[in-house]
């Protein structure tokens, strides 16, 4: 899954794709570099973000949606409102991706209606509350992996019972959100346990402050977004290794040539020398 932002302020690329052009030559280069999906969105989740309603989330994505389309992809939209996700269902889009567990039922319900699927990912609190980048308490969870998929189920029943297919729904534990950095690498290192509650599990670790304090945990400076290409890596094959099904990332050619990789080594095929 390829992230396009249509935000001015997202922690990673935020303002790069405000521009049309931009944004649909981006798409059209993570569909080359191997993108199965497109994840489009135009609300900022950088913890103490505003909250943009659903008429300037639509006039942000504009026609991009339809664009991403017709290169032969599936789309995600990125947003937890469901005026938002009704118009881009409405577009083509395929898969609503939110981040707050809240919106459960009325997405749903929403996803049943269009025949779309619904990731669900975990998080406690919306992202204006959220104080920080993996800053959490850590006695905020008794067992994390134990925690978010009891919290994640209790969502999940709420979406299922508005008639969506239990195929069509996917669950993401949500890295980095209302975690701290312990938080999210145990659930990277436990993701089998998420894995085996039967649904597809989609993971997001791309260029996230936890990457960065798990390299240089006693730095009081981390290195910025742009420099966590390696512990990105490390981290989705880490959970592919564990049972995830998808993977979001920003840096689709270098994940991508990873998993073929480690695909080849897991199979013992070492390819040409």
């Amino acid at each position: 899954m390829g992230v396009c932002n249509r935000t001015p302020d997202s922690f990673s690329d935020g303002g790069r794709f405000l521009d049309d052009a931009a944004a649909v030559a981006h798409v059209r280069g993570l569909v080359i570099e191997g993108a199965h999906i497109l994840d489009i969105g135009a609300e900022s989740t950088r913890p103490g973000s505003s909250p943009i309603d659903a008429a300037e989330q639509i006039q942000r994505i504009g026609g991009l949606i339809r664009a991403s389309v017709e290169l032969g992809v599936v789309v995600s939209i990125d947003t937890t409102l469901p005026d938002v996700a009704a118009w881009a269902l409405g577009e083509g889009a395929r898969i609503v991706n939110t981040v707050s567990l809240e919106p459960a039922a009325e997405l749903g319900a929403l996803c049943a209606h269009f025949g779309a699927s619904l990731v669900l990912m975990h998080c406690r609190g919306s992202m204006t509350e959220m104080r920080g980048f993996s800053m959490y308490d850590d006695a905020a969870y008794g067992d994390v992996v134990a925690d978010v998929a009891r919290e994640w189920t209790e969502a999940a029943e709420r979406a299922l019972a508005k008639g969506l297919p239990r195929e069509d729904l996917v669950l993401d534990p949500g890295l980095g959100f209302a975690k701290n950095a312990r938080h999210s690498i145990a659930l990277c290192a436990r993701l089998d346990e998420l894995a085996k509650l039967g649904f597809p599990v989609l993971v997001g670790p791309s260029r996230k402050s936890f990457v960065a304090r798990a390299a240089t945990p006693d730095a009081s400076v981390i290195a910025p977004p742009g420099e966590r290409l390696g512990g990105t890596i490390a981290a989705v094959l880490a959970c592919v290794a564990r049972g995830a099904a998808i993977v979001r990332v920003h840096d689709v050619k270098e994940v991508v040539q990873a998993l073929a990789v480690a695909a080849a080594i897991d199979a013992g095929r070492g390819g040409d020398a």
